[in-house]
């Protein structure tokens, strides 16, 4: 075997909302995709030539004509993506889910391509929208396509397994009926396939367990491409599961990459829970494990858990992408277009809603939609990456009414948020305010505004401490930075976690938690007419 670095990659290696990690190497270059969910642009993407340093490239679904979000539901949206590369093209799998709740899923999977990683992305190619998880295997000439079976129907579990569609790469599109994969015995409910050809033998790798503390990573073998598959004799592949005290959990849903030097990674999400099996505010993230093969030839992650710190891959160290991964830590609105670290909800960043050049240096925010809308709010967010952080941004605002507002949110999804704001008072008076929204009961704190009389330009901030969230503010600047104050009660962060987020009625999904907290920038306008907030210097700094 050969030797390993003296280096280490440290987990989690994508911090804050990065689940469902499908992993590539082209040539020397390696690529992550993970789910975005209700969030443009679709599939974040990153970059590492070493797999310790890891750069982000934004998203490349990043118009309607590639994804439309509109109307989406809460951890709807893009699930699961699949890179592979084949052809001199990058292929992308794709879902935009529309329905999850009430036992069905509407899961229509598509299929865009690019002669490079930054695109441009072709027209996507419809697939089928039988299940979801779905993912290309190139074997030589042929592909096919994979993806759970959904099923609808009550009593029967949600799955009728796996299958495998043949695509015509030459035609782009799907040929013949599926076939059924032959799994093993009791095989159970697992989800997010992936198929890789080693010798004479075809490994299926998949996310068994759900998506909570139960996950895992499981293999399973045949020497034929539908089965019948044996399961792997040495157990799961990662998992967290009987191993609670561990800071990394949930490990689960992975994809396997190799080295140009023949070493083998997986790629997995895992989350870092709020106190033992606590919730989950940074969502899940993306680690890496090292992978190595058993004499009976098996893959073996060698302590089968997931770890802060595993050994790097002896490849070149390649600081760039550490350098490029630091952007996103101030951002004074310098450049015509966002950059990579930031999300828009449900619509991409089109000159309508939302502009860099109408005042230099400058974000400027046209009010949207109600919070509770799933079309055309206007939030401009990043993920949270620690449980301790600030977040500040500069506002400007003239508020006519109590039906625009602007300012800083630590959002999860529609039925979960809080909103430091600047509004107007019922004799149109600007004032400060915060507003909270828990699993869909408002509270706003009216007696605790703070009256901005002619201040129009303000400092708004957020500080996370663990479970503990709390706002404040400045109107003025001072040698050593800002007067900040304090502004409402201490709020419970928990509140905008996966599992605060999830709910179920008569024991069916109404809501699912899926995307971890964002903190951003939030403008309302309740009239339609569109009322814009111009914001400056947004920053989030992780806190030792």
């Amino acid at each position: 075997m050969r030797q390993r670095s003296n280096r280490v990659i440290h987990n989690p290696v994508l911090a804050g909302s990065h689940p469902d990690p499908s992993v590539l190497r082209v040539g020397d270059d390696f690529y992550l995709a993970t789910s975005t969910f209700e969030w443009h642009p679709g599939v974040r993407l990153h970059h590492s030539r070493d797999l310790v340093n890891w750069r982000p490239l934004g998203g490349a679904l990043d118009t309607t004509r590639l994804l439309d979000l509109t109307g989406c539901p809460d951890s709807g949206g893009v699930w699961a993506p699949n890179l592979t590369h084949v052809d001199g093209l990058f292929h992308l799998v794709h879902s935009n889910v529309s329905t999850y709740a009430g036992g069905f899923t509407d899961s229509p999977n598509r299929l865009t391509t690019a002669p490079s990683i930054h695109g441009p992305w072709s027209d996507p190619v419809p697939l089928h929208a039988r299940g979801f998880d779905a993912s290309l295997f190139h074997d030589g000439p042929d592909s096919w396509l994979l993806n759970l079976v959904h099923d609808w129907r009550p009593g029967h579990g949600g799955s009728a397994g796996l299958e495998a569609t043949r695509y015509d790469r030459g035609a782009c599109r799907l040929v013949g009926d599926p076939v059924r994969i032959a799994l093993p015995p009791q095989a159970g409910w697992i989800e997010g396939p992936n198929l890789y050809r080693r010798g004479d033998w075809y490994y299926l790798l998949t996310a068994d367990g759900g998506t909570g503390y139960d996950h895992q990573v499981t293999v399973a073998r045949s020497r034929t491409l539908t089965g019948p598959y044996e399961r792997n004799p040495h157990g799961p592949l990662i998992t967290a599961r009987h191993h609670q005290d561990l800071p990394l959990q949930k490990a689960g849903h992975g994809s396997l990459v190799e080295t140009g030097k023949g070493e083998w990674y997986l790629a997995y999400l895992v989350a870092r829970p709020q106190g033992r099996q606590g919730p989950c505010v940074l969502g899940r993230e993306t680690a890496l494990a090292p992978v190595t093969w058993t004499p009976d030839g098996w893959p073996c992650v060698p302590t089968g858990l997931p770890g802060l710190e595993v050994p790097a891959p002896d490849l070149p160290a390649d600081e760039s992408d550490r350098s490029l991964a630091d952007i996103d830590e101030v951002d004074g609105f310098d450049h015509p277009a966002l950059g990579p670290q930031w999300s828009t909800l449900r619509r991409p960043a089109t000159p309508d809603w939302v502009t860099l050049t109408a005042r230099p240096s400058h974000l400027r925010l046209h009010g949207g939609h109600s919070p509770q809308s799933l079309i055309a709010p206007s939030l401009v967010a990043r993920r949270v990456t620690s449980h301790d952080g600030a977040f500040e941004a500069t506002i400007e605002y003239s508020p006519r009414s109590f039906q625009h507002l602007a300012g800083i949110t630590a959002y999860y999804n529609t039925r979960n948020w809080y909103f430091l704001h600047v509004t107007a008072d019922d004799e149109g008076q600007a004032v400060l305010r915060v507003a909270r929204c828990d699993r869909g009961a408002l509270t706003v704190e009216e007696a605790d505004g703070i009256p901005l009389g002619a201040t129009r330009r303000l400092r708004l901030g957020l500080d996370l401490r663990g479970p503990v969230l709390r706002f404040r503010y400045a109107t003025t600047a001072t040698a050593t930075g800002h007067d900040w104050h304090p502004i409402g009660q201490a709020l419970d962060a928990t509140v905008l976690s996966d599992e605060h987020a999830e709910e179920f009625e008569d024991g069916q999904i109404r809501a699912l938690g899926f995307t971890g907290a964002f903190v951003g920038l939030w403008a309302w306008d309740l009239t339609g007419g569109g009322l814009a907030a111009d914001f400056d210097d947004a920053s989030w700094r992780n806190v030792p």
